[in-house]
């Protein structure tokens, strides 16, 4: 019969023994000469002979392509297909398939440990060709997935000026028994990035590696993002949480922005206050404030100092010519803000020292006794001698005084006088008494004098109220209503029956007008129609 592959040759054995037994009178099915007409019967091959999978993480699947062949002569069918081992299972191969003389059939194999550990299995491939399967060794191993820890496990970066960025250290570990691979990092929220993360990133088992979390804001206000990591062979998603804030560079004002002192008189000085304020969004420091020009000068502000954004720092410009003419300067503000050197000009005249003098009179102005709560007024003079003397301000050591009547500064002619009113406000009771201080540029400046007057308390308020008692049998007491104006609904203000003809109403209002009606009462608790009602005016504090 020839060279015949030994496949074959079983088979052709069979054929020949079986033609023998139907020459004895049995039924194959099958004639004598199908063995022997030399057309060679299907063959199946496999290709790859074994497959190995390696490590694969317990919940997970790998797959490899397995080929099925007929390389023998006649078409084969593929019968069954039987897996032993864990965690082995195929895919693409639909049974039974038909494959003609060296036609293929390609489908997965699939690894889906579920327990760590070694498998070695088989797949037992049966065929109608031939008596026995033809098997394919596979094996694989299970491990379990590592763990990937981060620190920190969120970022919050807190204020980040505007156009500048922070960076903080991130620090990977793989915590696991297997190799972890970063392989991708994703970044959301406006203004975060990462630096020095070079992907994709192995660890092996108790590696670490850093890298920089970044917060470069563009704009002013809060910002969330996050920074998700895809890690393949870890157990646990990586997803750190990012925040911070965007603020405005520190910026200073000044209010006024510049000072203009007028006319001072030589000898005297004026002084103005000046506030600096910090308008941005981020700390400022100054560190200096310097006063530039002659007779001005600088006081109450003490440096190094930090202002907050929103915060505010004043302090005191003085000028004090030492002679007359006008002078110019400036008060230099260094510091940290988006504007470091701030500059706030400065003006003023030096006069001559007038030879007038200038009085008050009366030198105690009283306003008298006036009600807390309510305010007085007195009048004084001022008056000049000798020449025309300008009044440039005038204060007082009270809040509770105020001078009116003056627009200054104001120029009173040798021998003419001017009027201004005091006013008092008390408010508490007793006398006060204050000074009261002119600045102009008389000789004798400042002229000054005492202004006083006298907290009275108001006064507590009651109406008393009678009638005429009632004629009833049994009556037992009276009821009293009060309504508030000529509108308002009458209530009654006792708390139990009136046994007399007389109540006192101590919870009036000053400047209110009150209506009062009585009733009577009888033992059965039965209330007579209400009387006439009378008016009360409370007057005014």
């Amino acid at each position: 019969m020839g060279h015949l592959p030994t496949r074959w040759n079983s088979l052709v054995v069979v054929l020949a023994l079986a033609a023998m037994v139907g020459c004895q009178g049995l039924s194959t099915g099958k004639s004598a000469s199908q063995g022997t007409q030399g057309t060679p019967l299907g063959d199946l091959t496999d290709a790859p002979g074994s497959i190995s999978f390696g490590n694969v993480q317990i919940g997970t699947s790998q797959s490899q392509s397995e080929t099925l062949t007929n390389t023998g002569g006649s078409t084969l069918t593929i019968t069954q297909a039987v897996f032993t081992g864990s965690g082995l299972s195929a895919t693409g191969l639909n049974l039974p398939v038909s494959l003609a003389a060296a036609q293929s059939v390609t489908f997965s194999i699939v690894f889906n440990p579920q327990a760590t550990g070694s498998v070695s299995g088989n797949l037992a491939v049966s065929d109608d060709a031939s008596s026995s399967p033809l098997n394919i060794a596979i094996s694989g191993t299970g491990v379990a997935a590592g763990s990937l820890t981060t620190s920190p496990t969120s970022f919050s970066f807190g204020t980040v000026q505007v156009g500048s960025s922070q960076t903080q250290t991130e620090t990977l570990t793989n915590s696991g028994s297997q190799n972890l691979t970063v392989s991708q990092a994703t970044v959301t929220g406006a203004g975060f990035s990462y630096s020095g993360l070079n992907l994709p990133l192995t660890l092996a088992p108790n590696q670490s590696a850093t890298f920089g979390v970044v917060f470069a804001p563009t704009t002013a206000g809060a910002g969330n993002g996050s920074l998700a990591l895809t890690v393949g062979g870890a157990s646990n998603a990586i997803n750190l949480a990012l925040s911070g804030t965007g603020v405005t560079p520190a910026t200073l004002s000044a209010t006024p922005a510049s000072l203009t002192f007028g006319n001072v008189q030589t000898g005297q000085n004026s002084t103005q206050t000046e506030t600096v304020q910090n308008t941005g969004g981020s700390n400022a420091t100054i560190s200096l404030v310097t006063a530039s020009g002659a007779g001005f000068s600088i006081s109450g502000l003490s440096t190094p100092l930090t202002l907050i954004p929103g915060q505010s720092a004043s302090f005191n410009v003085i000028f004090a010519p030492g002679s007359t003419g006008n002078f110019s300067g400036s008060v230099g503000v260094t510091s940290n803000a988006s504007n470091p050197s701030l500059t706030i000009s400065l003006s003023g005249s030096g006069t001559a020292q007038s030879s007038g003098q200038l009085s008050v009179s009366p030198t105690t102005i009283s306003v008298g006794s006036v009600t807390v709560g309510t305010s007085g007024t007195q009048t004084g003079t001022l008056n000049a001698t000798g020449a025309s003397v300008t009044v440039s301000a005038v204060s007082v050591g009270s809040s509770e005084f105020a001078i009116s009547g003056l627009a200054f500064p104001v120029t009173i002619p040798a021998g003419q006088s001017a009027n201004f009113t005091v006013t008092f406000s008390p408010q508490a009771s007793g006398l006060a008494s204050v000074s009261a201080s002119f600045t102009s540029n008389a000789s004798n400046s400042p002229a000054t004098a005492t202004v006083t007057g006298t907290g009275v308390a108001a006064p507590v308020h009651t109406v008393n109220l009678s009638w005429t008692a009632s004629t009833s049998p049994n009556v037992v007491g009276y009821n009293v209503y009060r309504s508030a104006g000529t509108t308002g609904n009458y209530t009654q203000i006792n708390t139990a029956l009136v046994a007399t003809t007389t109540y006192v109403d101590t919870s009036v209002t000053d400047g209110q007008t009150y209506y009062y009606e009585t009733t009577a009462v009888n033992s059965d608790n039965e209330e007579s129609s209400r009387s006439t009602s009378v008016q009360a005016v409370i007057p005014a504090p």
